[in-house]
């Protein structure tokens, strides 16, 4: 997925009320909108690179987003709104090895009244549901891991898959990694148990956990490689 326009690189200042960041530009201090809910556990050091990008619509309130930042040796994209499209591009690329050469893909699908998956593929007359849960958390510097909080809607999602698949449906959860020069990933125990035990117990029912890593910069974020999941 190209970003529209190169982005602008400074230095986070601070997060606050949520979705508000400051970043220091040259000389200004600029705010942009932090399009992340979650804790961002990790992330919100002081001086750390960021990269914003700049919209000018005149309607919009704050001209720039903050998209991209750097931890060590790492670029993280913590704009969780574009994960199900680096995804979406990534199915109509063939970059991910579970899923090529698909006959249809159908984006935000709803499996019932209260739950939407965030694909709906078809290939040879399987349907298979994907839901795309995106991975900014990286404690040990080895490790990516979700959730970053406790998230009763990510086991809700697991727990629906489950019923999709005794009616037929193949499931997965991707865990798309918007970390760079990450290999390995694990579901955060320590945080959320509830959604480890969700995951054990999914597994044991035939839903799929698969997670990959991005190639991120500040033009581009693409689906790279598939990356090892480690839990037990």
């Amino acid at each position: 997925m190209k970003f529209t326009k190169a982005l602008i690189k400074g230095k986070f200042v601070k997060r606050y009320k949520r979705f508000f960041a400051d970043v220091k530009v040259n000389k200004s201090t600029i705010t942009a909108h932090c399009p992340n809910t979650g804790s961002m556990m990790g992330l919100l050091n002081e001086n750390n690179d960021a990269w914003v990008s700049k919209n000018d619509d005149p309607k919009r309130k704050l001209k720039f987003t903050l998209e991209i930042l750097k931890i060590k040796n790492n670029l993280i994209g913590i704009n969780t709104h574009l994960a199900n499209k680096i995804v979406f591009e990534g199915l109509h690329n063939n970059s991910f090895k579970e899923f090529k050469n698909l006959d249809k893909i159908k984006a935000e699908v709803f499996y019932n009244k209260e739950t939407r998956f965030d694909f709906l593929i078809n290939k040879k007359n399987q349907k298979t549901f994907i839901e795309v849960k995106n991975v900014t958390l990286i404690r040990d510097g080895r490790n990516s891991e979700f959730p970053d909080a406790i998230t009763t809607r990510g086991s809700k999602h697991i727990n629906t898959l489950i019923e999709a698949t005794k009616k037929g449906y193949k499931c997965y959860v991707l865990f798309l990694v918007q970390i760079s020069n990450c290999k390995y990933f694990k579901i955060a125990r320590d945080i959320d148990k509830e959604y480890y035990e969700n995951y054990k117990n999914a597994k044991n029912f035939g839903v799929n956990f698969i997670a990959y890593n991005c190639k991120i910069g500040p033009k581009e974020i693409r689906v790279n490689k598939k990356v090892k999941i480690v839990n037990d």
